[in-house]
């Protein structure tokens, strides 16, 4: 049986906006999953739902075995959730704030203290134990926030977004965190995520959601593998864009008649090319933009990451510093040449 099981998930709000549209998927046990997606794709909304938080409109929903509809109390003992705001007492001390939570799922006596005593080791916070969390820093709440979420030693474990926001040395600890969590404790990991490297690193199967749907899923590498490319990244000065907006469609045209070029893709900045042997072809891209005197920012070879599997699927980029720039439109055409 595994751990989730999704069956045409639709969750449609009273102002009529459908955030979440017919998705199915399932988590086995033990795995490590992630949900990718942009702001606004509908991963919180579908983690809400999946930990009875919010109400579904349709679809079918069983976790830890139990039914959505009919036993979420089960559910909710079965599962620890971390949202993606901190539940941090802060005028507790981070121990006091473990054994809070204990008390509340029924740990109590010597389980409690040393459920308390380990957790406080795994997630790095023994020296500041018995310091207020309101002097914690953000990275360190985080961790406090995820521990608190363990303390009950659920077998399924929800996180919306745990590391928006952090520094990269924090982010990183917590990917430490987690990957123990999964492996050494076999705990099964349902993750929602704007941050590709993130999801890459992590996760053993992905989905992709945009607009509501799941657009494609896999492993990291099956889906990378899918695009069956190289990458040439070029991106256009903002000034070249905001003056002529065109130029972005003139290189989509331009790169589709250079020889090796199997399809093309527009982003917020610039225009990626999928093409075989790409070490050979990139003098190419560059002349025939150059002749069209189609100025560049920058131009870049790689192999597939998951930001092109987003880009390839949806047409757009998912880093989350490039998000819903005002008086832009993120959503760009793809072309594959005949």
């Amino acid at each position: 049986m595994p751990a989730i099981d999704v069956e045409a998930l639709v969750k449609v709000y009273p102002d009529g906006t459908r955030a979440v549209d017919g998705i199915s998927f399932g988590v086995e046990d033990g795995e490590f999953f992630g949900f990718l997606g942009p702001n606004g794709a509908g991963k919180s909304t579908t983690i809400k739902m999946l930990t009875t938080l919010l109400k579904k409109t349709s679809g079918k929903v069983a976790v830890s075995g139990h039914d959505l509809d009919k036993n979420p109390q089960s559910i909710r003992r079965a599962i620890g959730v971390q949202a993606q705001e901190t539940g941090v007492d802060e005028d507790l001390t981070g121990r006091e704030n473990l054994e809070l939570m204990g008390h509340l799922y029924g740990v109590s006596g010597g389980q409690l203290k040393q459920r308390v005593e380990g957790l406080l080791k795994l997630v790095g916070l023994e020296v500041e134990a018995d310091k207020r969390a309101g002097y914690y820093s953000g990275g360190m709440k985080k961790r406090l926030d995820l521990a608190s979420s363990l303390v009950h030693s659920p077998r399924i474990l929800f996180l919306d977004e745990p590391t928006t926001g952090l520094d990269p040395q924090s982010r990183a600890a917590i990917w430490t965190y987690l990957k123990d969590l999964n492996r050494k404790e076999k705990v099964t990991i349902f993750l929602t995520t704007q941050y590709m490297e993130e999801a890459d690193r992590l996760c053993d199967r992905i989905a992709i959601i945009d607009q509501g749907k799941i657009v494609a899923s896999g492993t990291p590498s099956q889906l990378k593998t899918e695009i069956g490319a190289d990458v040439i990244t070029i991106t256009m000065p903002e000034s070249e864009l905001v003056d002529h907006p065109e130029r972005r469609e003139e290189a989509m045209r331009l790169l589709e008649a250079v020889p090796g070029v199997a399809s093309v893709t527009a982003f917020e900045s610039g225009v990626s090319a999928y093409v075989r042997n790409g070490g050979s072809v990139v003098p190419d891209v560059v002349r025939a933009l150059d002749n069209a005197k189609v100025n560049l920012g920058s131009i870049s070879l790689s192999s597939p990451s998951l930001d092109d599997v987003f880009l390839k699927h949806t047409g757009r980029r998912i880093r989350p510093e490039e998000l819903k720039k005002p008086g832009r439109s993120m959503m760009f055409g793809r072309r594959r040449r005949r």
